[in-house]
């Protein structure tokens, strides 16, 4: 399978993992940890330095374990994942149980490493190992009526402390349309710093969209449908006004309770200058093209 994207950053551009698994402390408990953005190309390689393991593991939002941002780091390790079946069904011409190790093998991956970056007010940089989606979509064979790619999130309330709570409608689910699907970009990940990805960041495999807000970037998926029609997604549900479909990384649509203008750099400190969130993260050049005609504040 062709590699369709190349990376452009280096090792020395990613976050250290110290200063990624440790983020609570330098945020200081400030909202921001869990939107997936990728580097923009504007951006000077020597501004970007890695974060740390700690600081990516240890504070996220995973709301089957908890609503707290230590929550899934507290509960996440009692996730059974392996072994791990994917379904893939829908509009495609060879449904079925995929075996994720089965994928894997097929997938002939070579230490594929996608630097990517945190925003929503704060950013890192976080180097995800995967393989394109577009690869595994192409396994199970995309018959020409589809138009959406759906998703969805385990549910093993044994193992999900949080789900006895109705924070939202469990599972979790998520959706894109075929073109944002299979773009180079859009990845699934299976790692982070070239180890297995943790349980509490989605393990074993997840979504990572780079030039949208983190909770399109769906984790633990069990199940992937081809469809014809658009698919529903939780936070849209939960409350449509402030999450809408797309989630694109936008600037100049602010959500309803704060602007997302802005961001910071993990590691910089409180107060350290902010600096302006770039269009699709500075990946317009890349992604623009497939909202060509669409108003993008309405379709948000």
């Amino acid at each position: 399978m062709a590699h369709r994207w190349k990376n452009r950053l280096t090792d020395k551009d990613v976050t250290p993992e110290a200063l990624w698994l440790n983020r609570r402390a330098l945020i200081g408990g400030m909202a921001g940890a869990g939107l997936l953005t990728a580097l923009p190309k504007a951006a000077k390689a020597e501004t970007l330095e890695p974060n740390r393991w700690e600081e990516i593991t240890a504070y996220n939002n995973f709301y089957e374990f908890g609503t707290d941002k230590d929550d899934p780091a507290r509960y996440a390790g009692q996730l059974t994942v392996k072994p791990w079946t994917v379904k893939i069904d829908g509009l495609v011409d060879r449904p079925g149980d995929y075996a994720l190790e089965d994928i894997l093998s097929k997938m002939t991956v070579e230490e594929r490493i996608y630097r990517f970056r945190c925003v929503e007010a704060w950013s890192m940089v976080i180097p995800w190992n995967g393989f394109e989606l577009a690869d595994l979509l192409e396994m199970a064979g995309v018959q020409s009526g589809a138009k959406y790619v759906a998703f969805e999130t385990l549910l093993r309330p044994e193992e999900m402390p949080g789900v006895r709570y109705p924070v939202l409608e469990w599972p979790y689910v998520e959706g894109l349309r075929l073109d944002e699907a299979m773009h180079p970009l859009t990845i699934l990940a299976t790692g982070i710093y070239g180890k297995d990805i943790p349980n509490q960041n989605g393990a074993p495999m997840r979504l990572v969209v780079p030039w949208k807000y983190g909770f399109k970037s769906i984790k633990s998926i069990v199940r992937i449908t081809l469809t014809d029609t658009q698919p529903p997604t939780s936070w849209n549900k939960a409350q449509a006004s402030e999450y809408g479909f797309y989630s694109n990384v936008n600037p100049e649509v602010s959500h309803p309770r704060w602007s997302q203008a802005y961001e910071r750099k993990v590691g910089e400190g409180l107060f350290a200058k902010k600096q302006e969130t770039l269009m699709f993260n500075g990946y317009a050049e890349e992604v623009a093209g497939l909202y060509s005609g669409m108003d993008l504040k309405a379709n948000f």
